[in-house]
């Protein structure tokens, strides 16, 4: 209408030479420079390998591959074997078992597949095991999305967390608290 002050909203918005749009029947589409629609491919839709994993995943993929090695080699070589592991420094000096006592026998297990034994050898360290998995997977999606992750432990889950393996230690070296030696 003439004599009306332009509003902020442009009809035309202006962008950079390539931009999202909606085609025809609701598929993704591109528009170039020079306003013709081109149809977008789906990734690994087409023939010729998939193209690389982008960038910011390498980091999750990166410890997804250190922990699946770490595991292959504890699976692969037996702790409950004596020589192919360090005794625990704890255990050894004072005869107590720490709270990390068991865990590369129970990681054995996860391993093969034997959650009891597992259970049975480090109960903290399956947690602790099941707990990464779901962080990173968390981890991974996020960084496939472009978001940062966020982990909103505050002290109190912190303190809770120590208390707990406290009285796991404690009550692991008490007589009644055999059922929890590795």
């Amino acid at each position: 209408m003439p004599g009306r002050p332009s509003s902020s909203a442009d009809p035309a918005p202006k962008g950079p030479a390539t931009r999202a749009r909606a085609g025809p029947a609701g598929q993704n589409s591109r528009v170039n420079a020079d306003s013709r629609t081109v149809p977008r491919r789906a990734p690994g839709s087409g023939t010729g390998p998939l193209p690389p994993p982008p960038r910011r995943v390498v980091v999750p993929l990166g410890l997804f591959a250190a922990v699946a090695g770490a595991f292959a080699y504890v699976g692969a070589v037996d702790p409950n074997e004596p020589g192919h592991y360090p005794v625990c420094p704890l255990y050894a000096l004072t005869g107590l078992y720490c709270p990390g006592c068991g865990g590369l026998r129970g990681a054995h297990a996860l391993v093969h597949g034997d959650l009891p034994a597992a259970l049975r050898d480090n109960a903290p360290g399956v947690a602790a095991c099941l707990g990464f998995a779901v962080l990173w997977a968390v981890w991974t999606v996020r960084a496939a999305r472009g978001r940062p992750l966020r982990i909103g432990l505050g002290p109190a889950h912190l303190w809770t967390a120590g208390a707990l393996l406290l009285v796991f230690t404690v009550i692991r070296n008490l007589p009644f608290g055999g059922w929890l030696h590795p």
